[in-house]
Parts: structure tokens; sequence; C-alpha cells
């Protein structure tokens, strides 16, 4: 089998319980959790399974973070128009 062969095995086969209570511990650490997401989603070389977990993630995320600032702008909004 050639080497490009073997990744894509690799790359597609099936990821046990054990891996994916790593991968949820690791991306559950503050900081190191995002950056592993960034890796494991856009790296070549990552478990499909893996890598399309870490893009809902970070779109989860992002959707999150986007909802946040839009409340925040919102109070604030509601708080400066009381205040005048």
């Amino acid at each position: 089998m050639k080497k490009d062969e073997s990744n894509k095995v690799q790359a597609s086969s099936v990821m046990s319980i054990k891996e994916w209570l790593i991968v949820i511990i690791i991306a559950s650490i503050p900081l190191i959790g995002i950056i592993m997401l960034f890796i494991w989603a856009f790296s070549d070389d990552t478990n499909v399974n893996k890598a399309n977990w870490a893009k809902a993630n970070l779109i989860f995320y992002a959707i999150i973070f986007g909802l946040g600032l839009l409340g925040m702008v919102f109070m604030i909004s509601i708080f400066a128009s009381l205040t005048s």
C-alpha cells in the first residue's frame, strides 16, 4: 500500500470511544482547545470524522460569539437610552 493510500485509510477510519474522549477533553481546555479545533479542522492528515466535528464546533462557537456580541450591543444601547 502506498503512503497516500495509507493516509486516506487512516483519515477515514472510525474513531474509537477512547479517541473521542481524548479529543473532547483536549477541546475543552481553554485556548488550547480552540487552537486544536483549528488544527483538526484544517489539517490534511486529520481523521475526516474529527475534522468535520471540529468544523461544526467552530461554526457553533462563531454563532454563539455573534449572538453574544449582538446581545451586548443591544444591552448597551438600552442602557444608553435609559441614561440619556
